[in-house]
């Protein structure tokens, strides 16, 4: 039996993550599916004043919904992402990221 996961945008839904909020549409698990989640991300320049490194432990794709993020690959490509961008960053990029306007960008890890 297939399952149908549905969400509007909500700034009650979300909630603490590792770094900004997170508001899950589908977790990590959900029917019985421990690789496939996705949701929206909410991140301020002010929770990440700095430049932060993050490693990619799943495939992960997304969309700047809006804001604007700056993402390098480490020995790879930069990518400016404003509204409306989109990227796919594979399972074990090295990945250095740069919040520059408050966020929210939808991601989908599988």
């Amino acid at each position: 039996m297939s399952q149908v996961f549905h969400a509007r945008h909500d700034d009650n839904a979300f909630e603490p993550f590792e770094l900004g909020k997170v508001q899950w549409l589908r977790r990590p698990g959900d029917n019985g599916n421990e690789a496939l989640s996705a949701g929206l991300w909410k991140v301020t320049p002010e929770e990440a004043p700095e430049p932060f490194d993050l490693p990619i432990h799943q495939d992960e794709t997304i969309c700047i919904v809006s804001g604007h993020l700056h993402i390098e690959v480490q020995g790879g490509d930069t990518f400016d992402l404003p509204a409306g961008a989109m990227a796919s960053l594979s399972k074990g990029a090295n990945t250095r990221w740069t919040v520059l306007e408050p966020t929210i960008e939808f991601f989908v890890y599988s």
